[in-house]
């Protein structure tokens, strides 16, 4: 039933039966007849109304408690920043009283606060996934944050500042003078294309000779994160050239198969802070982030003639479109005609004939004269002459 208030506005009520199941004030009609159309499909089809009025922050509780057990832990810890992140405004709402507009708002908050982009949008993930356990679990009918989008940022984006092959030999010989073992893991990462946490969970055993040296990335182990499967689920193998193949000898000596191979000098586990401090990475690192060298193996790589589509398997790219960004970074041969032409040195001019200028007349005039012959000016033509 749909009736007007004393105020002018609409209020929406919902039955099951005689029996009064819920209700709604909303400005306009037509927003009240769609809230009583959808709540009481909903009814029909098992969404209790009823259950939609608990607050957001004693239901966000109860879903941390599942994700807990059901997600990686990675994933819960960032989870659990939903109790930090999502406004007291929004918290103190009933579930079913989210809407898109507060969703958004709530993005909006967050930029102003400071967060980067990459930061709000791993918030409207977790968002979005709570949200969608309240529609499994017949609290909602629908997730107010799927429709909505993270706004873009207009902070400058992070670009890859990838290594020559020069230039990742400069930096090796800088990092060797502070540490030599820290040096010769910086280089393997520049010539393998691991990412960090990757490098941190390879094993002896994971190094293999057949049909060609490789290794074999199967795990990863970010920091403060128990060992998991790599980005994608999917393991990999990895060629080993030549330039690193003596160290990952020298790596394997004398450890069993289940020990790490990447370690620092003393055999410990690689931790980023630690390793950047070693090997004075603010000054040896030219501005360059650690993950810096995976791109600079794959730039390596495409410019041995390895063909993007290789790349994209010792990358373990999920689609070629990311493995693209090298090429793109790198020019494409388009460009490289194109410099050609730029650089090929230009016809002679006009009157220029074996780089000579015609007798009695300078190339510039000559110039001026053939073009006014062409367009049949008589008059131009013999007034310059």
């Amino acid at each position: 039933m749909i009736r007007k208030t004393a105020g002018g506005r609409f209020r929406a009520e919902l039955k099951s039966g005689r029996q009064f199941v819920a209700s709604r004030t909303f400005d306009t009609k037509r927003e009240a007849v769609e809230w009583h159309a959808r709540e009481k499909a909903a009814l029909v089809g098992g969404v209790d109304p009823r259950a939609g009025r608990r607050l957001v922050r004693v239901v966000l509780s109860e879903w941390l408690e599942v994700r807990s057990i059901t997600v990686a832990t990675k994933t819960y810890i960032a989870d659990q920043q939903l109790k930090r992140l999502v406004p007291t405004s929004i918290q103190a709402l009933q579930v079913s009283a989210v809407s898109e507009r507060e969703i958004a708002r709530s993005f909006e908050t967050l930029f102003r606060a400071g967060l980067s982009e990459a930061s709000v949008v791993r918030y409207r993930a977790s968002l979005s996934a709570f949200f969608a356990w309240c529609v499994r679990e017949k609290l909602l009918t629908h997730n107010p944050v799927t429709a909505t989008r993270v706004p873009k940022s207009s902070e400058e984006p992070v670009e890859m500042r990838p290594w020559t092959e020069d230039e990742l030999e400069d930096a090796f010989e800088q990092w060797r003078r502070e540490d030599t073992d820290l040096a010769d893991v910086l280089l393997v990462l520049g010539w393998t294309g691991l990412r960090w946490a990757e490098a941190r969970a390879l094993t002896v055993e994971d190094v293999v000779d057949v049909p060609s040296p490789g290794l074999l990335v199967r795990r990863s182990q970010p920091e403060g994160v128990a060992t998991k499967s790599t980005k994608g689920r999917r393991s990999r193998r990895v060629p080993v050239a030549n330039r690193v193949l003596p160290i990952i000898r020298r790596l394997q000596a004398s450890k069993e198969p289940g020990d790490l191979l990447l370690t620092t000098s003393g055999g410990a586990r690689l931790h980023r802070t630690a390793v950047l401090r070693t090997v004075s990475w603010p000054k040896t690192g030219q501005g360059r982030r650690v993950h810096d060298l995976r791109h600079t193996a794959a730039c390596l790589w495409l410019a041995r003639g390895v063909d993007p589509g290789t790349v994209q398997a010792w990358m373990g790219h999920e689609s070629i479109a990311t493995t693209n960004r090298y090429l793109h970074f790198m020019g494409t041969g388009a460009d490289l005609a194109g410099l050609d032409r730029l650089n090929t040195p230009s016809r002679p001019r006009g009157g220029e004939r074996d780089g000579q200028n015609a007798p009695g007349r300078a190339g510039g005039e000559r110039e001026v004269v053939d073009l006014e012959r062409h367009r049949g000016d008589s008059n131009a033509v013999a007034a310059e002459e």
